[in-house]
């Protein structure tokens, strides 16, 4: 997909994401005629929650940005210096007929570490806290059961919130698939900062690994 693709879908996105919160519903009809409806997680850096979810089919794009404070409009150098109240967070727009809520959730919950309420991995403080935003009360609803079910698989407490989605400030472009844009220091981040080690002892190393 060419830059330009990329920026149409992301600004797609961005209204779908506006009108949405106006509404306070989970998804609306697209004018194809596509049912579009929002996920938004944090798990620790913004970068390294895009690419499992980017590989799913049925996800029309993911946007990196910042959400859960109080802070209107941050910039990067607000939230990560953690005196806004937000925390580096993903916003999913996704097509429910071809992936499942649960199903994003189940991906949510294998990339990040659940008992770390501190920050996640490297990334510490508030501002990298783990969270689920939800857009509904079934999405609610489904959050609190997947989060029952990984504290007693994992016999400890889950240290993710489970909060009502609020604003969600779209990141700086630069952030925006970061992972494709700079692949090297990208790799050379995720693994000084332990992220799949860590993944790999908690949850069990991945079948594509």
């Amino acid at each position: 997909m060419t830059l330009a693709s990329r920026l149409a879908v992301h600004a797609a996105v961005l209204a779908t994401c506006l009108t949405l919160s106006a509404q306070g519903s989970a998804g609306q009809q697209a004018g194809s005629g596509t049912q579009v409806a929002m996920a938004t997680f944090a798990g620790g850096c913004f970068w390294c929650m895009e690419p499992p979810f980017d590989e799913l089919d049925g996800v029309i794009s993911t946007t990196s940005g910042y959400t859960g404070g109080r802070t209107k409009s941050p910039s990067y150098e607000q939230v990560s210096g953690g005196q806004t109240g937000h925390t580096e967070a993903l916003q999913i727009a996704y097509d429910p007929a071809k992936v499942s809520y649960d199903k994003l959730l189940d991906v949510f919950w294998r990339n990040v570490d659940a008992v770390d309420g501190g920050g996640q991995f490297c990334d510490r403080g508030s501002q990298y806290r783990p969270a689920i935003f939800a857009h509904s009360e079934e999405q609610k609803r489904a959050a609190e059961v997947t989060k029952e079910r990984i504290a007693a698989q994992l016999r400890q407490p889950v240290a993710v919130q489970i909060v009502e989605a609020g604003e969600f400030y779209t990141a700086e472009d630069y952030h925006q698939d970061y992972y494709k844009k700079n692949p090297v220091r990208y790799k050379f981040y995720k693994w000084n900062c332990g992220r799949d080690q860590r993944l790999e002892k908690l949850w069990g190393k991945l079948p594509t690994q």
